[in-house]
């Protein structure tokens, strides 16, 4: 079974601190192998009073970001999976270390008995089985109203030095506004950009979606919205989501009680119109003295469901579909646009958490091959300086390990588009999108769930070929190289396609066609590389034994021109792909030839009908 990047880049930590003789670099680069083991940390970030510390506590399933008006989150709160559920280890900037533990209920307490402006970063242990595979990172707000908070916040999306602090993802939380206008748009690019964020690790979540006083239904907008927020923000972020952040935390944090519920049933008898106009002004609602229930329950209905809330709250209860606490907290959760309908892989906070966790070990490969770069340049003398240019070099595009954390390229494809370093025009913009959003190979090449392992190799064929011309166009360049990374990943989906099996096709006259004249010198020295994989070599004998330009491709005997080409095609790009690795001369030529070959057949036959 071929080892995944973060496994590659465990090994090279491994190999790499057993050299050294530094005890800083040794522990630097223990700090790499331990991110790859640890959780994935996904920060959340955005303004003051924007709904993060809400949406924390509704991603936690517990309240214990505190959520009252202001600034709650006074330092950067790291929440991570541990046994002793409720302890609080106290990081301070000096180097030392104080510990607290939760209130009753799973709250902060206010008082850490330690002056904030000595704390570094919280971190807080809860045993939640969701926590095994994502750290949450709460941070005070980003342009706050103390320099100090902003500070730390940046220190943790940005990374702080030698600091095993930074963030792998993020979700930033938006304020519902209008519109993004130019200066948002720029000062969004520039956080994510700083951040080291791109479209593959960053999450925009448009929140209170449900202030709008003149909306009884604020999904429509809502939506809309969010739509063309990910039209101006889709070089930046994998995607725009609304949310009504405060019902998704009472669904999933604190559910409502019983004497709440039983407020709403008495509020649900009520005339709808006579009830509507109480809540048109929720001053009135809070204070009218002829309503059925206490002051003090109708305020905290307020606040923890505002008005929206409540009218849904009270019309699923009208309709007979909440006829309980269980009930009414999953009608609350479905209304607040938490989670996606089915299993849909965009468009809810749910979805763009589960697309971290799916692509955690790549992301997290991501960071731990930056923070080796960087530690690969650090200064050093002796055999260390030997270790880190030997690590550097294995870190250089054109080595082993390079080849093999192939799956990595679309990220730097991404960034690259995002950082203008890449230009494409629209269509193929909106190619590398789908392939930086999506896992499954249909999806990331637009094709409708379900299509043919053909039909696959046909797409990313179709596409490789306008990748493989801005490649060589912008040779020698930055965008050449990153769209050389996007045409590697194409390849991969055309071998994999080819690898997972063809459909018989059925012969139609006209023949055999002849076979592919093929060197069997140059495959002898292509054969003989270590590098090669058994499928390759497999394809190889196969080309060499066939009697007709069918069976050496790999296709029933007879099978026509016109799918022949899929089959030529394919079978060329698994060859440009072994001309990628770090082969002799004489083997990246007789791979080049090959490939050459298989294209000459894909360009004669890919016109011709079945």
């Amino acid at each position: 079974m071929t080892a995944g990047p973060a496994e590659l880049l465990r090994r090279l930590c491994d190999t790499t601190s057993a050299k050294l003789a530094g005890a800083e670099l040794r522990e630097r680069v223990g700090q790499v192998r331990a991110g790859l083991d640890a959780p994935l940390r996904v920060a959340v970030a955005g303004s003051v009073s924007s709904g993060k510390s809400t949406l924390v506590n509704a991603l936690l399933g517990l309240p214990v970001a505190p959520v009252d008006a202001g600034e709650c989150t006074f330092v950067v709160t790291q929440y991570e999976y541990g046994e002793d559920d409720g302890r609080i280890t106290v990081e301070l900037l000096d180097g030392g270390v104080a510990h607290s533990r939760l209130l009753p209920g799973h709250r902060l307490p206010a008082d850490l008995g330690v002056d904030v402006a000595r704390i570094r970063r919280l971190r807080v242990t809860l045993d939640l089985p969701s926590l095994r595979a994502v750290t949450i990172i709460d941070t005070p707000g980003m342009n706050t109203v103390t320099a100090a908070n902003e500070r730390a916040a940046r220190s943790m999306l940005f990374g702080s030095g030698e600091e095993d602090d930074r963030a792998q993802a993020m979700i930033y939380v938006l304020r519902y506004v209008q519109k993004f206008d130019d200066n948002a748009l720029a000062e969004f690019r520039g956080l994510t950009d700083a951040c080291g964020m791109s479209c593959v690790n960053t999450l925009a979540v448009l929140g209170q979606v449900d202030r709008r006083g003149d909306e009884d239904d604020p999904w429509p907008t809502a939506r809309r919205l969010a739509a063309k927020g990910y039209r101006d923000l889709r070089t930046s972020v994998f995607d725009v989501v609304p949310v009504i952040g405060l019902l998704a935390e009472t669904a999933r944090a604190c559910p409502l009680d019983a004497e709440e519920v039983e407020a709403l049933s008495r509020l649900a008898d009520l005339d709808e119109d006579d009830l509507e106009d109480y809540l048109l002004d929720l001053n009135d609602f809070r204070s009218a003295p002829d309503l059925p229930v206490p002051a003090g329950i109708r305020q905290r209905l307020v606040e923890r469901l505002h008005r929206y809330g409540i009218a849904t709250a009270i019309g699923a209860l009208r309709r007979g579909e909440a006829s309980d606490p269980a009930r009414l907290a999953a009608h609350l959760l479905e209304r607040s646009g938490y989670a996606s309908a089915g299993q849909a892989a965009t468009g809810s906070v749910a979805a763009g958490l589960a697309h971290f966790a799916r692509r955690a070990d790549q992301l997290k490969a991501l960071d731990a091959l930056t923070r080796l770069r960087r530690i690969a340049r650090s200064p050093a003398m002796g055999s260390d300086r030997s270790t880190l240019d030997a690590l550097a070099a294995q870190l250089d595009e054109n080595r082993p390990i390079a080849t093999a954390l192939g799956g990595l390229r679309i990220f730097a494809a991404a960034e690259a588009l995002d950082r203008g370093t890449l230009v494409l025009d629209e269509e193929m913009t909106a190619e590398l999108l789908l392939l930086a959003r999506h896992d499954d190979p249909a999806e990331q090449l637009g094709l409708p769930a379900g299509a043919s392992q053909q039909e696959i190799a046909a797409a990313a064929t179709a596409a490789s070929m306008r990748w493989r011309t801005l490649a060589m166009m912008s040779e020698g360049r930055t965008g050449g190289h990153r769209a050389r990374d996007v045409l590697t990943v194409l390849e991969d989906l055309v071998s994999t396609a080819l690898d997972e099996g063809r459909g018989p096709a059925a012969p139609e006259g006209g023949g055999p066609l002849p076979p592919i004249p093929v060197d069997p010198a140059a495959v002898a020295t292509l054969r003989s590389s270590p590098m090669l994989p058994a499928g390759d070599r497999h394809a190889m004998e196969t080309l060499l034994a066939g009697a007709e330009l069918a069976t050496q491709l790999g296709a029933p005997p007879g099978t026509p021109g016109g799918e022949l080409a899929g089959y030529a095609a394919a079978l060329g790009a698994r060859f440009r792909v072994l001309s990628h690795r770090p082969l002799s001369l004489r083997q990246r030529r007789a791979a080049e030839a090959l490939c050459d070959a298989c294209e000459d057949v894909w360009a004669r036959h890919h016109q011709d009908g079945p």
